[in-house]
């Protein structure tokens, strides 16, 4: 267990929590080595949108395996990258037609960051150096993301090495106040947007925002109209709109960006996660000609000097083409509403559970608050989870799912009665819940 050491956790818990040892996976399920399934509700953190063992993503990187494994993109192109980027640039809001290649959803954020800072200097606008970021924002955990994250459990140890970021207060609108819609809210939040604004645009180079749902920060959902009002603010004042896609992307929120759900395009668009169907590490930041024009220049100083060794990796981009093709020829979005009507008619007794709070659903995202919850809350929950045959990884005291497109009605049917029975028999306050 001590030779790899895990993600986002405590490893002394393991004594405990055993790891699960996954074998094979298809579909919406996990396979361990004694033929145990699980079904993957969370889509592996996010990223498996097609599910598991996709024949048709297998079969584009295994075509492309035979071709071309790899090819440093510094000088060098190759036919998988320019026509993805192609195919990103007509699908995306506004005309956002070139495409900067990373490896993750973080590397992404640090070149989106770096790219706005790098812009305002090549402007002659040296003094825009600062960020702005909503409250209880999550962006990565990389020095540059996490210094637009504001979730103090990530943060706080590494305060003394983060950069320079305000934060404005979130949309969420769980926050709303007695009787005030999430519209009215969200216009709340983005006068404060604008009050900040007036006071410190020309030291700000960008505004960073998860568009509709804040997802490590709880799956905090709010109003379309936020983006709209954000948009006017950064264009009234000069400062880049930056969108971090990299969760709610490729029909997440029920559109296939949920900037479009605003009518908005941003300035610099990050996507990950789900672009490569969970088979590759892939990223990309998009932005629009007028970025680029501004790095295009005959010194090289003046360029966007920004590397990764694997960025716009062939069998990756092979694989997000493959995701591409399946979106658009099975019509996912539209099946997605159907899938979403089927399992919001199965967790419906949830809606009213005497342990939920806040029940919440954004197409393709849900997510419920336990407000008794205990101090052991998320790790016990997720514990006994597995052990029903679903996983399920809360935020703290919020619950969620996030299911691949691809699940079934029978999946549904275990996914709703495991949450329930989860929730009746859990402990309150005080001990494990």
């Amino acid at each position: 267990m001590r030779s790899v050491w895990h993600p986002c956790t405590q490893m002394k818990h393991h004594e405990l929590l055993p790891l699960v040892p996954v074998a094979s996976a298809k579909g919406a399920w996990l396979t361990d080595f004694e033929g145990n399934r699980i079904l993957d509700a969370i889509s592996s953190w996010w990223v498996n949108l097609l599910g598991h063992g996709n024949p048709r993503i297998n079969a584009a990187v295994a075509a492309q395996l035979e071709k071309l494994e790899h090819v440093m993109l510094a000088g060098f192109t190759h036919e998988p990258v320019v026509r993805l980027s192609e195919r990103l640039a007509e699908l995306a809001p506004g005309k956002m037609g070139h495409c900067f290649y990373g490896s993750d959803g973080a590397s992404a954020i640090e070149i989106a960051l770096k790219m706005s800072f790098h812009y305002w200097r090549n402007a002659g606008r040296s003094g825009k150096t600062g960020f702005i970021a909503l409250e209880n924002s999550y962006h990565g955990e990389t020095l540059g993301a996490l210094s637009v994250t504001d979730v103090p459990l990530f943060r706080d140890t590494y305060a003394p090495l983060l950069g320079n970021c305000a934060r404005v207060p979130s949309p969420d609108a769980r926050r709303a106040a007695p009787g005030e819609s999430a519209h009215d809210f969200a216009m709340r939040c983005a006068r404060a947007l604008e009050v900040h604004l007036e006071k410190h645009a020309n030291e700000t180079a960008a505004f960073i925002v998860e568009p509709l749902v804040q997802c490590a920060g709880g799956m905090a959902m709010y109003h379309e109209a936020y983006l709209t009002e954000a948009r006017a603010l950064c264009d009234r004042f000069e400062v880049h709109l930056i969108a971090d896609e990299i969760a709610v992307g490729f029909g997440r929120t029920g559109t296939l960006f949920a900037c479009e759900q605003a009518g908005i395009a941003p300035d610099f668009l990050c996507l990950s996660k789900g672009i490569s169907g969970g088979y590759l590490p892939l990223s990309v930041v998009m932005t629009t000609d007028n970025v680029f024009d501004a790095f295009y220049d005959d010194k090289l100083a003046r360029g966007f000097l920004h590397s990764h060794s694997y960025t716009g990796n062939p069998l990756a981009c092979s694989a997000a083409l493959a995701v591409l093709d399946i979106l658009e020829e099975d019509q996912m979005i539209g099946r997605n509403r159907n899938t979403a009507a089927r399992i919001n008619l199965e967790v419906g007794r949830l809606r009213n559970h005497k342990r939920v709070a806040n029940f919440r659903q954004r197409g393709m995202i849900w997510a419920f608050d336990v407000p008794d919850a205990g101090p052991d809350f998320a790790r016990d929950f997720f514990s006994r989870s597995i052990a029903a045959g679903v996983l399920l990884r809360p935020l703290g005291n919020t619950v969620y799912w996030m299911p691949p497109y691809v699940i079934e009605k029978s999946e549904i049917s275990l996914l709703a009665k495991t949450l329930e029975d989860l929730l009746n028999n859990a402990a309150t306050t005080g001990g494990k819940a």
